[in-house]
Formats: structure tokens, C-alpha cells, sequence
């Protein structure tokens, strides 16, 4: 029997998962490490702590698999700065997708440049999360390393590049940059020499699923790899996420529901939003999607429950919250932890309660905090529908889609049907089915999905409660514009 793994490097951990030839998960594993958040708006990791939690992950697999593993494909959280040397080390902790810092740099981009040349010219405007504006706030405010960069890396391709010696990425994460020319599939030049660095320190695009090369002996013998491994690239998150739920097709939409709170649309044709507002990037089934993030959204959750709780039960509060109160209460959360992305833009806003009394109990919190989540995706979810796309049902995943009560408020919030996946391994699960397509053992994303991606649950709105939230809704939207200029206060 033949294996293939497929890793997620994530936020907080690296999720390894392995399947057989026939896209049955056989094991999983999951390796953390810390994230470090120096300065308010700052958040980073050790790239060499990504290599060494892989590592782990990977002899946990080859410790208890005992027949031959063909292939490996690493999927990456987006956007992340990993700046090298000409020696091809690693001259500073990474900039990760959800920091901040690079606010001024933005503002440089969107207003002296221009919204309009930026759309024009990569698709999208300038996200503090993206790779280009942590590429200048280096040049700015760290010009001595700046000078010294050589290569520059998106997280999963520093990995990669560790186990082939191989200096590339692929387009759905390059799309994440800011750099690359999305219509045309192409880094942009002007783009880059905004950036300050020459062309060549932008690796080379391949796309998802290109044979990288085998992996090192001395890592694949630290290991316990008995025989050769081929690397395959692998994509960006999001879009390895919706490989892993079979969104493969034109206008099939993904909601992930992680750290952050992602809306993944397909499209066969370039489209883009003229407001900036939702993302024009690429995908990992050679075709275009739009994008929306939030940057909080189960982490919501868990900072409530973690840090003002002082528990881990995520389970009984929720148990306490009765399906007839929903949409009742006068609690509001705006979820804006680590700022905003979709579709506000705004690295200064932070979250809000509203609404709160002497009798307002804990469950009150966790449902405004799950409301709070659900009105925000609806937001994004609005300007989708002003650019005519229509989203009538979703597939959703993620750590916060094992909540059916979280479920339940986002179909209704919605109004749209969302359908759980069997046994949903996510982002590393899309990246198994990527190594099983370029080994041959299926043709096409399509015939995999229609072989081995089954629906076992789906929560359909309820005409009441849709009502209700529709409502609530409207409250919620007049608390951002209201406190907007009190967050821009220094």
C-alpha cells in the first residue's frame, strides 16, 4: 500500500495528514509553536520553529506507517514576510498575515499611488497583511536587513525550499503578495520596484502540484523515510482548503472558520471588485476566485473562553444557549482583535461589546461573540452581492464549523445552506488530494471530488430566525461607522 501526506502550515501548528490510494485519511498529527507579538498590531514566528514542529510531525507518521509514502504537498497561511540572505538564511522573524505594522505603508500605496492603479495593476488594493507593504515597512524601518535581502519566501515555500533546496512559489499564494500581476498570472514590475528589491529576489511561480524534487537524505533519514520522497508544490491555505472540500468548480463558494474567517469563491474568469473591498487572487485548480478575510474569527472565541473565562471548555456555555433565544439578545461584539481586513480595511479598529447590562450572563457573550463573527462574513457577504454574485449555499470548515450552534447563527445571518464535509481535514486533506492527482492516481480535481468528497451535514436557514438576525443585522451595522474615527485616536 502506497501513502501521501499533506501538511497545513498554520498559525499556531503544522497539520500533517495521511492517506492512502484510495483518499482515506489513515492519520493525523499536529505540531505546534508559538507566535510572538512584540509590539501592539505586531504578530511573528521563527521559521526554523515551522521546520522543526514539520520535522516532529513527520517522524510521528513514518514511526506508524509502515507501507511505502510516495509523495508530500505543504499548503501555508498567506501574506507571511520570510526575508533571506544571499546565504539563503533566514534574516528575521517572519511578518505573519495578521500583523499590522505596515499601516503607514498602505496609506502610502492606496492614496499616492492609487486604488485604482493598484486594482488596475495586481487585482487588489494594499492589506497591511499583505507580503509588498511588510516588504517597505522593512525597507523604512529596518534598512540595514533590508539591504541585505536576497530572497524572498512566502511560509510555506521557506519549507520547501529546506527540503529540496528548491527557490519557488506557487500562484495562489503569490496572488496574496501584492506583487503579482493576478490577470495576467505574472509578477508585476512596477509592483516590485515599489518594493525597493530587484525582480530576482521574487522566486519563481510554478504551479500547484509541480514536482519540486525529492527531499534531502539527511532530512528524510532525521525523518525516517526509508525511500525517496517526492515534494509537490502546494498552494496557499485558503485555496488548499477549498481543494480539500471540492470546490473546484465556477462559483462554488468555502467558508473557513479558523483563526481567521475566510469567504473562497471560484470563478472560471478573472473578476475583481472595483472598491478593493474582496480579493482577486488565484487558485490552486489553475483558475481565479475572490477572496474575503476577517482576521478574528474562531480565535474569537477562544480568546473569550481562554482569556476572560480562564477555561478551555468551549463546549458547555454554548450547551446553556437555547435555540428560541437566538436572535434575541441586545449584546453586540464587533470581532476586530487584530483589526480588520474585508471588507473595512482598517488595522485600527479593535473588538467592542455593546449592549451590556448587570444582567447580561456568560452565554450572553459567547452568542454576541458568534453573532459578532457571522455579521461580519455577511458584511463581505454584501459586497459580494453588489459585484451580482449570488451565493445561495456554501461549503464551511474549520475549527469554529464543529460548533452546530456557530453553524446554525452563520446559515441564518446568511440566509444561505452550509454543507460540512465528511471527516474535513482542511487545508492538509486538499493537499493529500494534490499529491494523489500528480502521482496519477486520479485524472482531474473533479473526479476526485465526486469520489471521495461526500456531505454529511448541511444547516438550512430558517425563514423566523433569518428575520430575527436580519434585524440585528442592521443595528450591528451602524457600531463600526460610529466608533471609526475613535479608533483612528493615537
Amino acid at each position: 500500500m502506497s501513502y501521501y501526506i499533506g501538511c497545513d502550515l498554520g498559525t499556531s501548528a503544522i497539520k500533517l495528514t495521511v492517506c492512502d490510494e484510495k483518499g482515506e485519511v489513515i492519520l493525523s498529527a499536529d505540531e505546534s509553536y508559538p507566535c510572538f507579538f512584540p509590539k501592539d498590531g505586531y504578530s511573528e514566528q521563527k521559521p526554523e520553529d515551522w521546520l522543526s514542529a514539520l520535522k516532529k510531525g513527520l517522524k510521528i507518521i513514518t514511526s506508524s506507517i509502515k507501507g511505502e509514502i510516495k509523495g508530500l504537498a505543504i499548503d501555508g497561511q498567506m501574506h507571511g514576510l520570510v526575508p533571506l540572505d544571499k546565504d539563503m538564511s533566514v534574516l528575521r522573524r517572519a511578518i505573519l498575515w495578521n500583523d499590522s505594522r505596515s499601516t503607514k505603508e498602505c496609506l502610502y500605496l492606496n492614496k499616492a499611488i492609487g486604488k485604482d492603479t493598484l486594482i488596475k495593476e495586481t487585482g487588489n488594493i494594499a492589506y497591511p497583511g499583505f507580503t509588498l507593504p511588510k516588504i517597505i515597512w522593512m525597507k523604512n524601518n529596518e534598512p540595514e536587513l533590508f539591504a541585505r535581502i536576497k530572497t524572498v519566501f512566502l511560509p510555506k515555500d521557506y519549507l520547501n525550499y529546506c527540503l529540496t533546496g528548491k527557490v519557488c512559489t506557487d500562484y495562489s499564494d503569490a496572488a496574496g503578495t501584492l506583487a503579482l500581476n493576478v490577470k495576467k498570472q505574472c509578477w508585476s514590475k512596477s509592483m516590485i520596484d515599489l518594493s525597493g528589491l530587484d525582480e530576482s529576489c521574487f522566486p519563481e511561480i510554478v504551479k500547484t502540484g509541480s514536482f519540486l524534487g525529492y527531499m534531502k537524505e539527511d532530512i528524510a533519514k532525521e525523518c525516517g523515510f526509508k525511500k525517496p520522497v517526492k515534494i509537490y508544490q502546494g498552494a496557499a491555505d485558503n485555496a488548499a482548503s477549498a481543494i480539500g472540500n471540492g470546490v473546484v468548480n465556477d462559483s462554488e463558494c468555502n467558508i473557513s472558520l479558523g483563526t481567521s474567517g475566510t469567504i473562497f469563491v471560484a470563478s472560471n474568469s478573472y473578476v475583481f471588485d472595483k472598491n478593493g473591498a474582496i480579493h482577486s487572487f488565484l487558485t490552486g485548480t489553475d483558475n481565479y476566485c475572490l477572496l474575503a478575510c476577517m482576521l478574528s474569527a474562531a480565535s474569537c472565541l477562544k480568546w473569550l473562553t481562554e482569556e476572560v473565562f480562564k477555561s478551555n471548555d468551549f463546549v458547555s456555555v454554548q450547551k446553556r444557549i437555547k435555540n428560541e433565544d437566538l436572535g434575541n439578545s441586545n449584546v453586540f461584539f464587533l470581532p476586530y482583535l487584530m483589526g480588520e481586513r474585508s471588507p473595512i480595511n482598517d488595522p485600527k479598529a479593535r473588538g467592542v461589546f455593546f449592549g451590556l447590562s448587570m444582567d447580561t450572563k456568560q452565554e450572553d457573550l459567547v452568542e454576541s461573540v458568534m453573532e459578532g463573527v457571522a455579521f461580519a462574513l455577511r458584511d463581505s457577504f454584501e459586497c459580494f452581492k453588489k459585484m451580482g454574485i449570488d451565493i445561495k449555499k456554501s461549503y464551511i470548515t474549520g475549527g469554529g464549523s464543529k460548533s452546530p450552534l456557530w453553524k446554525k447563527i452563520i446559515s441564518n445571518v446568511l440566509d444561505i445552506s452550509l454543507e460540512t464535509v465528511a471527516d474535513s481535514y482542511g487545508p492538509s486533506y486538499g493537499m493529500c488530494l494534490v499529491v494523489l492527482l500528480s502521482e496519477g492516481v486520479f485524472k482531474t480535481f473533479k473526479e476526485e471530488k465526486d469520489n471521495l468528497i461526500k456531505v454529511t451535514d448541511t444547516t438550512i436557514p430558517e425563514k423566523k430566525l433569518v428575520e430575527k438576525y436580519q434585524l440585528k443585522y442592521e443595528k450591528y451595522q451602524l457600531l463600526y461607522p460610529s466608533l471609526k474615527n475613535v479608533f483612528s485616536i493615537e
